[in-house]
């Protein structure tokens, strides 16, 4: 209670968010799905919580050298690229679907 009758402490949301951003807050986590001994899926989760200046302090500066952050927001893919040959595979297989059910349409 002694916490409670002093006046000039203060412990609002303010200070809460001063206080984490200029320490840093670190959060953890892996979730893993297993089906009969066989891994399914595993996903990391690794979050840091600080201000851009503590995170440079660090030695954190991804941002600065992440093509996706930094590239010009054209919206092109680059030929190529895994995102280009996946998507070339699925039109061709939509492709293949259309002609395949095209036959089934004309005999009804």
């Amino acid at each position: 209670m002694p916490e409670f009758a002093n006046p000039s402490r203060s412990h609002g949301l303010v200070d809460i968010l001063d206080r984490v951003l200029d320490k840093g807050l670190v959060i953890v986590g892996d979730i893993k799905v297993n089906l009969a001994n066989v891994e399914l899926l595993t996903i990391q989760i690794r979050l840091l919580v600080c201000s851009i200046d503590k995170a440079e302090q660090i030695g954190m500066n991804w941002w600065r050298n992440d093509p996706r952050l930094t590239m010009p927001a054209t919206g092109a893919i680059t030929a190529g690229s895994d995102t280009d040959m996946r998507l070339k595979r699925m039109e061709e297989q939509l492709q293949q679907l259309i002609a395949d059910s095209q036959p089934r349409r004309k005999g009804k």
